[in-house]
């Protein structure tokens, strides 16, 4: 599947969203609601500044005391009391709605933050079980935005912004009334203006949503290209790929913002057309709160009180809108999270999976055919029988097949016809960790991990003694590195470990690969990237490594050959010919023998004259 073609297509499917995502909050669900319940009396004590205002202009304003009946009794209050006691009673209310406000913030984001933390790790622990063939079609740019950005905003964003809607919600029914309590008829012309604010935001989330998607995609070119600049710095010095590095990277950002401004030019509008139906609610109350005051039905502090709450409704309503459409953005990320939850690997366990516990025969390949792509053959018909102990090196031209051949045998990939098995058990019988418990691989390109030399080898078996890792060590030739190290073994690594040599790092390779003890060795051109110094050393690893062992080689070097129990030579996906060096090299215009004489024969005459 590639993401970058994914759409998001049940990002209106609310509930089915709320439903999917409440795994997720269940277990922080009581913080949830306590932050929501806190958020309610925040939104109501806006309404305290425009309520006040009609006892102090009645009242303090026009200096006459406040007299009530209460069960029965008759109170008065003087003005110059109030006068005292309203701004004091603005100040406490003040006070107590930032308190809340400050522990609406803080459980919001704590849970918020536990929510985004679980559906990150939920979904990491579905990549790393992710076919090969997953990380070929998707690019490293597209893979982060959509496993780490994705969940961020949408896990972060849905409690934010819950959190604000009712606040604002709370606020608007406030400021709503004391705006009834102040005048009826006034009020109606708010609600009114209240049902035209939100006409704008049911009309751009469609919008909101071809926007996000595309966001999505053109963020995830752009984390590609830093990628790739970083990874392949080298490579774009050494051919001047600067600017052209630098033209990717600028389309891509405006790109973006076209996309973005394209959604302004359609969707910016909503802003100035709420505040114009605010301001023509504005100035009809004006109109006619004028006329109620001046024909007795209103006073002129319950207008003061009811003007100041349309004023103040402006805002909970601007942000009911702009949160209606930043919940939009947040379930087109939930849409798009849930698209990488409902991912399967093609490759994984059958029902009653069996359990591999070593080599005991042979590895078997029948009649095995293979492509990428479904259409071209990478490899035809091929009939190989590799007995226990056996050593068989594949040569043959570039591309021709020889790595994936190997890559089938851990199932990095599922072959299409055919069957590959172990021990007469077909290996998609057994249980994929028990089938890659007992193969060791040591690549061209080993990918060592930014933690320390000692961790790094110890990934080949957690459960190794501090016996087996000096073993491991001394058998891969990295005692004389490490005593170097200024820390030893628990030297750290940097990124990629390219603070080693290429002979160190595969010498590394090797012993995670020795610490294993498995049965099945794979060595897809391990030497083929060192100098002849570094090749010797890492050899000598390489022996030790592949002792009493199964051994499948890619080599291109000659010794390794000659040392294989049999050759195999794959030309075009074909398994053409096979057989020791001597057989070999007695087939006329055989494959094997003009690749010899053109490839190996000179290595030949280096080592004879002492190269």
């Amino acid at each position: 599947m590639k993401l970058a073609e994914t759409t998001a297509q049940n990002s209106f499917r609310y509930s089915w969203l709320i439903r999917r995502i409440f795994p997720f909050v269940k277990p922080v669900l009581f913080r949830v609601i306590l932050g929501f319940l806190v958020a309610i009396p925040v939104g109501l004590l806006d309404g305290i500044v425009a309520f006040a205002l009609k006892p102090y202009m009645d009242y303090v304003v026009g200096q006459k005391d406040l007299v009530f009946n209460l069960f029965h009794h008759t109170y008065t209050i003087s003005w110059s009391s109030m006068a005292l006691a309203i701004p004091f009673a603005v100040i406490l209310f003040a006070g107590v709605q930032g308190v809340l406000r400050y522990l609406n913030t803080y459980f919001a984001d704590w849970t918020s933050q536990r929510i985004t933390n679980s559906v990150k790790v939920a979904l990491f622990d579905k990549l790393v079980y992710m076919d090969t063939s997953f990380y070929d079609e998707n690019s490293s740019g597209a893979v982060l935005t959509r496993y780490l950005t994705d969940p961020e905003t949408a896990s972060t964003g849905i409690v934010n912004n819950i959190k604000s809607f009712i606040t604002s919600l709370f606020g608007a029914i406030s400021l709503i009334a004391v705006m009834l309590y102040s005048s009826w008829k006034l009020a109606l012309v708010g609600v009114v203006v209240l049902c035209f604010a939100f006409i704008p935001v049911a009309l751009i989330r469609k919008r909101v949503k071809a926007t996000s998607n595309k966001n999505m995609v053109l963020g995830g070119n752009i984390t590609t290209i830093f990628n790739e600049t970083y990874i392949g710095n080298r490579v774009v010095h050494a051919y001047n790929l600067e600017e052209q590095q630098k033209s990717n990277f600028k389309k891509q950002i405006w790109d973006m913002f076209n996309n973005n401004m394209a959604l302004t030019k359609r969707a910016g509008w909503m802003s100035p057309l709420m505040y114009l139906i605010a301001s023509t609610g504005i100035a009809f109350v004006l109109w006619y709160g004028t006329s109620l005051i001046t024909s007795g039905y209103m006073t002129a502090g319950s207008f003061a009180s009811f003007v100041t709450s349309l004023l103040l409704l402006y805002k909970p309503i601007k942000t009911l809108g702009n949160t209606l459409t930043g919940l939009q953005t947040i379930f087109v990320a939930l849409g798009r999270v849930f698209e990488l939850f409902d991912l399967q690997p093609d490759i994984k366990d059958s029902n009653n999976a069996l359990t591999m516990h070593d080599l005991k025969d042979s590895i078997q390949f029948h009649n095995v055919s293979f492509s990428y792509n479904g259409e071209h053959k990478v490899l035809n018909n091929i009939n190989l029988k590799v007995n226990k102990g056996e050593t068989i090196a594949l040569v043959g031209n570039s591309g021709g097949g020889k790595s994936t051949l190997v890559n089938l045998i851990p199932r990095f990939y599922d072959i299409e016809e055919g069957v590959i098995t172990i021990d007469g058990t077909n290996i998609k019988d057994y249980s994929l960790k028990s089938l890659r418990n007992n193969i060791a691989m040591v690549f061209q390109d080993n990918f060592l991990f930014s933690t320390t030399i000692r961790e790094n080898i110890m990934m080949g078996n957690s459960k190794a003694t501090e016996d087996d890792l000096q073993k491991a060590i001394k058998a891969a030739h990295l005692e004389e590195m490490i005593d170097e190290l200024p820390d030893g073994i628990d030297t750290m690594l940097g990124e990629r470990g390219t603070s080693l040599s290429g002979g160190q790092r595969q010498r590394v390779a090797i012993a995670r690969a020795m610490i294993k003890n498995c049965p099945i060795i794979i060595l897809d051109e391990a030497t083929s990237a060192l100098d002849n110094k570094s090749e010797a050393i890492v050899q000598k690893a390489l022996d030790n490594l592949i002792e009493n062992k199964t051994v499948f080689v890619i080599a291109h070097r000659l010794s390794t050959i000659q040392n294989a129990n049999r050759i195999a030579v794959i030309n075009e996906g074909n398994l053409s010919e096979i057989g020791t060096h001597e057989e070999l090299m007695n087939i006329p215009d055989g494959q094997y023998k003009t690749l010899y004489n053109m490839q190996f024969k000179n290595q030949e005459t280096m080592i004879s004259g002492g190269v």
